[in-house]
């Protein structure tokens, strides 16, 4: 199961509540899998993706030793099969069946996902940008992936939230309501139970009382920009209304206001900034690009060193994304 949703959406809400069922271990972000795919094309040379196994601080956080994951791989695997592999190994270390992925950065490679998973269900969380957008601007600089067009103010951010929820829906659409399930953040919060029992009868999961138990009771709560975890989830954590500046609600409705509308959120300018939008993606479509480059030349094994112990603060710096 891949959750899929724009940074500040509540994704790691939703993980932490799905990691606690019995039957699934989704583990905190990844960020490896585009650079394994950029890496390891084709075909699978296990002795190639376990030296660069060694190399991912993200197996340290997860205290997944690369050793475990090395009886899963066999020559003549695809990609895929190989980046499964991996999670297969940290849902066994904690005697789950299954397995999940919660990385917001994926929003940008919704193809690579379909390609890698092709048989993947996919649960959607939705939030409306304005809030997202202020919870998005409050978390300190240096916490989060940058890249280019990486949003720094509301217009900025509106360009990412409705680029990368039209994609997701769009993938919605590719694969059908069997595998693809979209949620909004707002009903989540009201009403939690429900919600879940939705998305476990979506996955073929039995829902767990214990999914609601995450309160002060995950490693995710001790970063500084996710405390929201040691309390319930509750309804107006953010107001857009009360919040965002009028120049600032202006900024976002002008790029996304059409899709608020589109998603049954109140709008009072349903805009859609195609020109901007435009050159966001643009941008982005360049940095994916410069990634691959690098992935695939040996700067990136000069940049990823060989972890021989854990960083004692691995768990709150920014992940390469290159």
């Amino acid at each position: 199961m891949i959750v899929l949703g724009v940074r500040r959406s509540g994704t790691t809400l939703l993980r932490v509540m799905l990691d606690r069922n019995p039957a699934l271990a989704v583990p905190d972000e990844s960020y490896f899998v585009p650079q394994l795919a950029g890496r390891h094309r084709g075909r699978v040379d296990p002795a190639a993706f376990l030296d660069d196994l060694r190399r991912l601080p993200t197996l340290v956080e997860w205290g997944l030793s690369p050793d475990a994951v090395a009886p899963r791989l066999r020559s003549g695997m695809t990609t895929g099969e190989a980046v499964t592999a991996v999670f297969e190994a940290y849902a066994a270390g904690r005697d789950k069946p299954r397995w999940g992925d919660k990385t917001p950065l994926y929003m940008q490679y919704l193809p690579l996902l379909e390609r890698l998973f092709p048989n993947a269900l996919y649960v959607h969380l939705i939030r409306d940008g304005r809030d997202a957008a202020l919870s998005f601007l409050a978390v300190p600089a240096g916490i989060m992936t940058e890249g280019w067009g990486s949003p720094r103010n509301a217009a900025g951010f509106a360009c990412q939230w409705a680029t990368e929820v039209r994609a997701a829906r769009e993938l919605g659409r590719r694969a059908g309501s069997r595998r693809y399930h979209e949620l909004a953040y707002e009903a989540l919060v009201a009403d939690p139970v429900a919600s879940l029992r939705r998305v476990c009868d979506f996955a073929a999961l039995e829902y767990d009382e214990a999914m609601l138990g995450y309160v002060g009771q995950t490693e995710s709560a001790r970063k500084e920009h996710q405390q929201r975890l040691n309390e319930p989830p509750r309804v107006g954590v953010r107001d857009w209304r009360t919040e965002l500046s009028p120049g600032e609600l202006a900024a976002f409705e002008h790029v996304a206001g059409d899709l608020l509308a589109e998603l049954g959120y109140e709008v009072s300018a349903p805009g859609h900034a195609g020109a901007r939008l435009a050159s966001y993606r643009a941008k982005t479509a360049a940095w994916r690009a410069a990634g691959i480059a690098i992935q695939r030349s040996p700067l990136w094994r000069r940049r990823h060193p060989v972890l021989s112990r854990p960083d004692v603060d691995a768990s709150e710096r920014p992940h390469r994304a290159l």
